[in-house]
């Protein structure tokens, strides 16, 4: 409950957004489109303002609301990012495109387990985001780490999946063979020989990678 209460308290100081960002916030809610925590993405764009990526890789747009997020918090940076679905892709576009971000924001069409030749051509990154399908976490991470930049730093969220990684007994089967691959995922992450991993309880867990 007192987790509870400070989520809330948290989230209601946090300034008002862009009249487009509340927009698509409506949108995602009343559509089920699964976009970043409020304060999970205040967390992850103050890492980008410290850190001013000059390109970022993302690995699920959405409707591209992150994706726009970032583009405001780092002005300079370019951003690549990858979306499989059809509608969720259009949608993006038809926001960045109001956005007037199409300069700055390129969305690659596909699915991110196939895409990497595509991707490739625009690496390195200074910063990459997953976002993406939880259960291919650790696929999406051995694939695109290797884009890196060598100060470059990876965030991915929604590591701790609505506290769930702390349940022992879940009943839903899905739901339990999920929580085993994103509670997998996060052990092989913070054990990586290569990477400084941090989680921070913000919005649905936030982990940090900076190269070692």
């Amino acid at each position: 409950m007192e987790n509870e209460k400070l989520h809330s308290y948290i989230e209601n100081i946090i300034p008002g957004r862009h009249e487009l960002f509340e927009e698509m916030e409506q949108f995602a809610g009343e559509n089920g489109v699964p976009i970043m925590e409020l304060a999970g993405i205040e967390a992850m764009l103050q890492l980008l303002r410290i850190g001013k990526p000059s390109s970022i890789l993302e690995i699920g747009t959405a409707i591209g609301y992150s994706a726009l997020r970032m583009a405001q918090a780092v002005p300079s940076c370019k951003i690549i990012t990858i979306e499989r679905d059809a509608d969720r892709y259009e949608l993006a576009d038809q926001y960045i495109q109001k956005a007037g971000k199409e300069e700055q924001i390129s969305i690659i069409k596909g699915d991110a387990l196939e895409v990497e030749a595509v991707i490739q051509a625009y690496a390195p990154f200074d910063a990459i985001f997953i976002d993406a399908a939880k259960g291919q976490y650790r696929k999406f991470f051995e694939i695109y780490s290797q884009y890196l930049s060598n100060d470059g730093m990876i965030i991915t969220d929604n590591v701790l999946f609505k506290g769930l990684v702390c349940e022992t007994n879940i009943e839903n089967k899905r739901i339990r063979s999920l929580v085993k691959k994103i509670n997998d995922f996060n052990i092989w992450l913070m054990n990586h020989p290569d990477y400084y991993t941090v989680i921070l309880p913000v919005g649905d867990g936030v982990a940090i990678s900076k190269k070692r």
